[in-house]
């Protein structure tokens, strides 16, 4: 008879662990009582849940009144727009086969297709190029988003002629649809993207619309360029409205047009101030949101230049802030460090972000850019080695749409490769919020627990997924010397659940291009008398680059990481377990397999515990077989 189940005999005093002894360790039941976790909404958040059902409901009552298009319009708003003055640059590059894909009737977003027939829904038989995908399902939410954000418009402009007439079927077509306030195609972070896309594109599309069509063009950007200065729409976000405001206003020729700059621009400069941190980090903590509000600043600064008017001094401030930052959150790769909801985005684009830098300094001696503190986010390198760490809680309240439950985590490039990451979570993947908790970036955790959730049901959808979870405190020392850098970071997140405090201790040799690191856990001094003592299963992971490859060596502690470049490297660690496992990655909202390296162990909550581990190149005598 199987001796467990409530007829297995009691165990004896001989059977209890001995004195000192602590449940989860050796001896002990493999079981280790784990005190249950995970943040919730809780009263803290209903304010502004009333708040948001509140006002939601009122601006779905006044916008869906059948007269209020007329207040977009006309001489409520500052007089009917007819003419386009200017062509602002979109500086992002240009994809030209999906703009020749739509030529032919085929949306290619968000990873998901939509494609036209031979014959329209009317029957018409206008073939592919009639393709009206305005009253059709889209295949993903995220492709909605996309497409109503004219996401497509920029690449369809790419093709010439040809390209402006279709993309002016298809904004008339739009406009035939949703002309009227929605909630959705007229939401403000929609609203705002097809703004400026259509801004940069309208002037073409005009050059080969009829007079009729011209106009019916110019009043439609107008109105959604007056829209973006009304709610809804709270801080998060706001700098990105009134920038696409006031660029459509640049647009729009006449007093139209300069009545809607004016205004946008007057507000701007308050939002910048919030928006972009003295050290150009974007407030949201995501280096690819900086990255698209410098995109958005220059697009900006382009039209006003075409109109011969000064830039104003915010935008010129939060411009070069944001390029000073730029250079510092660039890897050797030519991307973006990954962390709290921003992706690495195509080398193309960071490229054009950073074509006007010419002030951009020389090499650090030791190779890569120089050393340097953006938005939370700690740089630190040597001839072959760059080090991203995340050294600052993440983004909260409305900010935290986006924000990733990961302190302390890590990304590491040799050389031109990326090898260790995170799994690269963006809002762009909505659908796998789980990639936003401790496990899915390179960082130590407790129990398999994160330390913050994203808000889901129905408070989820009143304020977004905002991340909900205790508050962290982090503490930072930097130190350079000659050849050599320290960076020590601790964070107390596991304290209310471990009582312990976890330090993660990195050193880096400039000179043997060498990482050394130590992850420490020790008990917090307030924390004896709240949290017994018990065994608590850690887990250090390391997320590797989609390709990069990892063999483990006979020692069982040694693994040899080979990135694209085919350049070895050793992963060596004194943790009691190691193993690759497998991860994913997701790069612009598509998932790709990937692999991890996971050290697991058990730490006493009543003790301290250290795991070392070192990044150091192939090729040398002392290297495991």
């Amino acid at each position: 008879m199987n001796p467990i189940g409530p007829f297995a005999p009691r165990s004896s005093d001989a059977d209890a662990p001995a004195p000192g002894a602590i449940p989860g360790l050796r001896g002990a039941p493999v079981r280790t009582p784990v005190r249950s976790g995970g943040p919730s909404g809780g009263p803290a958040l209903w304010p502004a849940v009333a708040g948001r059902l509140l006002t939601r409901q009122i601006w779905i009552e006044l916008y869906g009144l059948p007269g209020y298009g007329a207040t977009l319009g006309g001489l409520l708003s500052g007089g009917a727009a007819t003419t386009l003055a200017t062509s602002p640059r979109d500086f992002r590059p240009v994809d030209a086969a999906r703009g020749k894909a739509l030529l032919s009737g085929r949306f290619n977003l968000a990873g998901a297709t939509l494609e036209g027939d031979d014959e329209t829904p009317d029957g018409s038989g206008a073939g592919a190029s009639g393709f009206d995908p305005w009253d059709r399902p889209s295949p993903t939410r995220a492709f909605a988003v996309d497409l109503h954000a004219f996401a497509w418009l920029p690449d369809l402009m790419h093709q010439g002629d040809a390209g402006a007439r279709e993309a002016l079927r298809l904004t008339l077509a739009w406009a035939d649809h949703f002309s009227r306030w929605s909630p959705f195609a007229w939401g403000p972070e929609i609203l705002s993207r097809r703004v400026l896309n259509l801004s940069c594109a309208a002037r073409r599309m005009g050059a080969v619309a009829t007079e009729a069509e011209r106009l019916r063009l110019a009043d439609t950007l107008a109105r959604q360029g007056r829209q973006l200065l009304r709610p809804p729409g709270g801080l998060a976000g706001r700098a990105e409205r009134l920038i696409a405001a006031a660029v459509a206003g640049c647009v729009l020729a006449g007093p139209p047009g300069a009545r809607l700059r004016n205004i946008a621009l007057g507000r701007l400069a308050g939002a910048l101030k919030i928006t972009v941190g003295a050290d150009g980090g974007h407030h949201s903590r995501s280096p690819e949101a900086a990255l698209e509000l410098l995109l958005d600043l220059l697009t900006l600064d382009d039209a006003l230049s075409q109109l011969s008017e000064p830039t104003p001094l915010a935008v010129e401030e939060a411009i070069g802030r944001l390029t000073t930052a730029l250079r510092v959150l660039t890897l050797p790769d030519g991307r973006l460090a990954s962390f709290q909801g921003g992706g690495p985005r195509d080398p193309a684009v960071v490229a054009a972000a950073r074509a006007h830098d010419d002030d951009a300094p020389a090499a650090a001696p030791h190779g890569g850019e120089a050393s340097g503190l953006v938005g939370g986010i700690r740089r630190i390198g040597s001839g072959l080695l760059t080090i991203m760490a995340d050294v600052a809680p993440p983004a909260h309240g409305a900010w935290g749409a986006s924000a990733c439950a990961q302190p302390l985590a890590l990304e590491i490039a040799c050389g031109r490769d990326r090898l260790i990451t995170g799994c690269g979570w963006t809002p762009r993947a909505a659908d796998r919020q789980a990639l936003r908790l401790t496990p899915a970036h390179s960082t130590l955790t407790l129990g398999e627990q994160s330390l913050g959730e994203p808000l889901g049901g129905k408070m989820g959808e009143l304020l977004g997924p905002r991340l909900i979870g205790r508050a962290l405190h982090i503490n930072v020392e930097h130190r350079e010397a000659d050849g050599a850098v320290w960076l020590e970071m601790e964070h107390d997140g596991w304290v209310g659940t471990y009582g312990l405090l976890h330090q993660r201790r990195l050193y880096l040799d400039q000179r043997l291009d060498e990482l050394r690191a130590e992850e420490r856990l020790h008990p917090a001094a307030f924390s004896n008398d709240v949290v017994r003592a018990i065994a608590a299963p850690y887990a250090v992971r390391f997320h590797l680059e989609p390709g990069v490859q990892a063999s483990l060596a006979r020692d069982r502690r040694s693994i040899l990481l080979r990135g694209h470049s085919g350049r070895g490297w050793w992963f060596r660690t004194d943790g009691p377990d190691v193993a690759i496992e497998p991860s994913v990655h997701v790069d612009d909202g598509q998932t790709r397999r990937s692999l991890q390296v996971v050290v697991r162990g058990s730490a006493r909550t009543d003790a301290e515990t250290k795991i070392r581990w070192k990044l150091s190149p192939a090729g040398a005598a002392g290297d495991p077989a």
